[in-house]
């Protein structure tokens, strides 16, 4: 099934190349308590929506997902759209968010796998492998959209949504 083949994406470093500005305040939000938090939204095999938490890692070239064996990975093997939300715990005053959706491409790349998980054990201090760690897939999470929702305007974005779409 090749969904993504009539639509438009960009890796995490285009969108950056684009919209600096935006990469940036996306980065803000989904690494807002200093590793990566969000909700990746899936589709079932019956067409219906799954929705679990999970730390995605920003390199500076791509926005990647390491998903452990489930049903989560078993939907993005099988139809690879994907929808990832990140926003302010608890917003005491606000609602900003970040939300991008795209395509999830599984990468087979050793090394690349290695260097997201470095990170991510840099990202929380450790150096130590958990249980299942090894056991996760690597996704490269590409863009096809992006949406920042702000409560008020900040960093030169006006309250309310700012959105970018691949070209």
């Amino acid at each position: 099934m090749n969904i993504a083949s009539s639509r438009a994406e960009a890796t995490w470093d285009d969108l950056r190349a684009a919209r600096p500005d935006l990469a940036a305040a996306g980065r803000r939000l989904l690494y807002l308590n200093g590793i990566g938090l969000g909700f990746l939204a899936t589709i079932r095999s019956d067409g219906g929506p799954r929705v679990h938490p999970i730390c995605p890692v920003l390199t500076d070239s791509a926005l990647f997902a390491m998903i452990i064996p489930g049903p989560k990975l078993d939907d993005l093997r099988r139809d690879p759209r994907y929808a990832l939300h990140g926003e302010t715990f608890p917003p005491p005053d606000q609602d900003d968010a970040f939300y991008v959706t795209g395509t999830a491409l599984e990468v087979g790349d050793p090394a690349v796998w290695e260097q997201v998980a470095l990170q991510t054990l840099a990202e929380r201090s450790t150096t130590e492998r958990w249980p299942g760690f090894e056991s996760q897939v690597l996704f490269e999470l590409r863009v096809e959209r992006c949406l920042l929702t702000l409560t008020r305007a900040a960093d030169g974005f006006p309250a309310g949504h700012t959105v970018w779409r691949a070209p």
